[in-house]
């Protein structure tokens, strides 16, 4: 291994891609896009608000009591429909996904329990919904939830079984801090395998890759300089990503070793998975698809974009089998959950990966075919 030629084609890479800016800005813009995006999504989760139309028959000082307590509990965001209008024509005329319809009587048949103890004295409150919404099951659970609180508080009595939180983390976490590290994950992917895999099957169909096995280069200079280049390339990614998160989002991750490493495993691994595809690519256009027939599974099983644990439980376990799975776990493990042990554990296991794809990559790369 001759460092100085390593040295050189990792200048003449990193000179090449300085002249195409404009593909290096949107290779780089893409993760960053969808940290803003997602981030603004989701940045007020644990604060989320829904639209809820009311309906209010009564038209009593109790029945305005409720409407209001809603509004401040904070979850909804309420919008008075006229009694006179049918309420399932308006759902569907106006779009909206639920109606809440406080019937006449409302205030008398609460009175009559508190007041003169009546057993039997009740009230229905009625939804008129649409069930295609996503989101009207969380509406109306959260009404039921509310309503039995009034219930228990009408009562009288203490509730028998009670709840209390305990979170596993020290600190509180939002969406966009668990997001950012499956976004490194899959951008550090994304850059190691398109950018093994396209190159090397470009320079070989060009005839470059044949032509450089007889200068003074050899097969270990070129996959090492490979190797440093796409480290170089995903760590200028990794950077901007979470120079952007903290400056918009404000995130709170832990930032240690633990992250290069993880970005090496990356790179290794798929920097491996590339060489293998390029053997039996033989077109640049052959080898994206390949690429993206690998990737693209990789992107929405792994765990980049939502927890594995949403998926059916056969997918989860073809997850568990994916190297991308274990870098979004050890990322998370380490950034978020600060557990140096699952941290390692993720590491072992990707490490190992990357170790035999990679060996299979340079047994691949076969220097005087061109290959």
């Amino acid at each position: 291994m001759n460092l100085r030629v390593v040295g050189a084609n990792l200048y003449v890479k990193l000179m090449s891609v300085w002249r195409e800016k404009t593909t290096m800005f949107f290779t780089l813009a893409f993760p960053i896009i969808l940290i803003l995006l997602f981030g603004t999504i989701f940045m007020s989760q644990d604060n989320v608000s829904f639209h809820l139309c009311v309906q209010d028959f009564d038209q009593t000082k109790m029945s305005a009591q409720s409407i209001e307590a809603l509004k401040l509990d904070g979850k909804f965001k309420i919008t008075n429909v006229d009694p006179a209008v049918d309420a399932v024509r308006y759902v569907r005329d106006n779009k909206v996904d639920l109606v809440l319809i406080i019937p006449p009587g409302y205030e008398w048949s609460i009175m009559q329990r508190i007041i003169y103890t009546d057993p039997t004295a009740a009230v229905t409150v009625k939804y008129i919904y649409d069930p295609s919404s996503s989101s009207v099951l969380t509406k109306m659970q959260i009404l039921n939830a509310v309503f039995a609180g009034i219930n228990l508080k009408i009562s009288g009595k203490p509730p028998v079984i009670k709840s209390a939180e305990q979170s596993i983390l020290t600190r509180k976490y939002r969406f966009i801090e668990f997001f950012i590290p499956g976004i490194i994950a899959m951008a550090v992917m994304t850059l190691s395998l398109f950018g093994t895999a396209n190159l090397n099957t470009e320079l070989r169909q060009k005839g470059i890759i044949r032509k450089l096995s007889t200068t003074p280069i050899t097969r270990t200079d070129w996959i090492l300089s490979d190797i440093l280049f796409q480290f170089i390339l995903a760590i200028g990614s990794t950077t901007a990503m979470l120079l952007v998160s903290y400056a918009v989002f404000d995130v709170n991750l832990n930032l240690d070793a633990w992250l290069p490493a993880f970005i090496l495993l990356d790179v290794f691994a798929f920097v491996g998975i590339g060489m293998i595809l390029t053997r039996f690519a033989r077109e640049a256009q052959s080898a994206a698809a390949a690429a993206n027939a690998v990737s693209f599974p990789m992107m929405f099983l792994s765990g980049s974009f939502f927890p594995v644990e949403l998926m059916p439980g056969f997918l989860q376990e073809i997850a568990k089998v994916l190297p991308l799975y274990y870098v979004n776990e050890g990322l998370r493990a380490a950034m978020v959950f600060e557990d140096n042990m699952a941290a390692l554990n993720c590491a072992a296991v990707i490490g190992a990966f990357a170790a035999v794809v990679f060996i299979l990559g340079i047994m691949a790369t076969k220097w005087q075919e061109g290959r």
